[in-house]
């Protein structure tokens, strides 16, 4: 009778679901009828990092190797290019990437995707709804378009642009340039014999006007990484992260010095190689500390409106792909977003990581990824633990569900009676109390 009252109770505080497509409520039906009553979790996992971890700990899961039969498998992208087209799958199964994820990860294709979804709303909906997607620097995938860029770059003299190839990571390739004569030399360098034009095709670049005046604290310049869940693409239903962090260059900004890796680029894999990196201090600030700060400096409204335009891109994003990425109910992903801001704090997307990494940095770091990947788990919830209609799932706040998701509490109180976008990023993240009021225990536990 607890558990009843309790699963009452669960489900009370998940809230009103929006009301929208009937197959929405027919997916979330279905959802819940195929992770019903399973109590041990085969799982197939490719990292060796932080995932390990927390499949490792999870109650009723069990890891197979080689070729073993699995219920869930975490792997690389890599592992799905070569096997998801030749592996049959079960309904009850789940596996950690989208067929043609990369329509929204690699840099060409998401500014490609872009463009054309920005077009098609210029179109259908008018200029201002278009502006709305004004968010990514001006972009040229080279050297397919590199007259185009040319003529956009003879236009504004003296301009710094970024190279970078469409298919790393982890700042590995990418350098700024003034003049064209560093691009004829890159040229150059880049050319492949036949026998590798299969590799000059992976290797294209984009050329991405630089952010040349950066949101600074104590003069270093910094990116937001921010994890976005998909657990369908239709109808789209994404959720957003609570905690997230900013990644610090671990050199004052200038643009004196742009062959300085350490002063541009702020991927911890570039900056803990800087010969003045303290691995103890790290060069990270959690996301609620960051809003925190900016609070204090420019008010609760102007940040208000600033972390608003950042849900305003996850969301464009995502629409932009949605068309285009194959959706498979078998499919779930976790984006890792680089947001960059600048000093009239406008946010830019530099990119979407398909595999943002789960190896920490720190003891902090590594905490954050632990509960980042356990409640991605509860979402995708093989083990039937959830009714389909939760709105906050420990972390994570269901921000689009066929449509915009609103908060259950409206400003009625304050005399306000506008919809509030479900969405707290940087806000505090309570998720162990949330939890406890909203799972069923797993099969053989009870409730504490």
């Amino acid at each position: 009778m607890k558990d009843k009252n309790a699963l009452a109770q669960a489900v009370g505080m998940a809230g009103v679901i929006q009301q929208t497509a009937g197959h929405k409520a027919a997916y979330n039906s279905q959802r819940k009828k195929e992770g019903e009553g399973r109590s041990c979790i085969k799982y197939r996992c490719g990292l060796t990092n932080t995932i390990q971890d927390v499949l490792n700990q999870r109650p009723g899961w069990v890891e197979v190797k080689d070729d073993g039969e699995w219920d869930f498998n975490w792997c690389d992208v890599g592992w799905l290019r070569e096997n998801f087209d030749h592996s049959y799958m079960e309904e009850h199964v789940r596996i950690c990437h989208f067929r043609n994820h990369y329509e929204l990860t690699r840099k060409n294709l998401m500014v490609k995707n872009l463009k054309r979804y920005r077009k098609t709303l210029e179109r259908e909906a008018g200029r201002l709804e278009a502006a709305k997607c004004d968010f990514f620097p001006r972009t040229f995938v080279l050297p397919s378009e590199y007259h185009i860029f040319v003529e956009e770059f003879k236009r504004s003299p003296g301009s710094t642009w970024i190279m970078k190839p469409v298919a790393r990571s982890q700042g590995k390739g990418i350098f700024l340039f003034r003049k064209l004569k560093d691009i004829i030399d890159w040229r150059k360098d880049g050319t492949r014999s036949e026998e590798q034009k299969d590799e000059a095709q992976v290797e294209s670049y984009v050329a991405q006007r630089y952010i040349e005046n950066p949101y600074l604290i104590a003069g270093r310049k910094f990116d937001l990484r921010v994890y976005v869940l998909v657990t369908s693409y239709i109808p789209l239903k994404a959720w957003l992260y609570r905690d997230g962090f900013a990644r610090f260059s671990n050199t004052r900004f200038s643009l004196n010095s742009i062959d300085d890796q350490y002063v541009h680029l702020t991927n911890v894999a570039v900056q803990k190689t800087a010969p003045d990196y303290d691995p103890e201090k790290g060069c990270k600030w959690q996301m609620q500390q960051l809003r925190c700060y900016l609070t204090a400096k420019h008010g609760f409204e102007t940040v208000q409106t600033l972390f608003k335009e950042v849900d305003n891109i996850f969301i464009r994003s995502l629409l932009s792909v949605q068309k285009t990425i194959i959706n498979d109910k078998h499919c779930f992903e976790l984006y890792g977003y680089d947001i960059l801001m600048d000093q009239d704090l406008k946010p830019w997307l530099i990119e979407v990581n398909a595999s943002p990494s789960l190896t920490a940095s720190s003891q902090e770091d590594y905490d954050l990824k632990y509960r980042l990947l356990e409640d991605t788990l509860h979402i995708v919830d093989m083990e039937g633990r959830l009714t389909g209609k939760e709105k906050r799932v420990g972390g994570f706040d269901l921000m689009w569900n066929d449509g915009p998701v609103y908060t259950d509490v409206g400003l009625e109180a304050l005399g306000c009676s506008c919809l509030v976008a479900n969405t707290h990023l940087g806000c505090v993240n309570d998720r162990q109390k949330q939890l406890q009021h909203l799972l069923k225990p797993f099969p053989g536990q009870k409730r504490t």
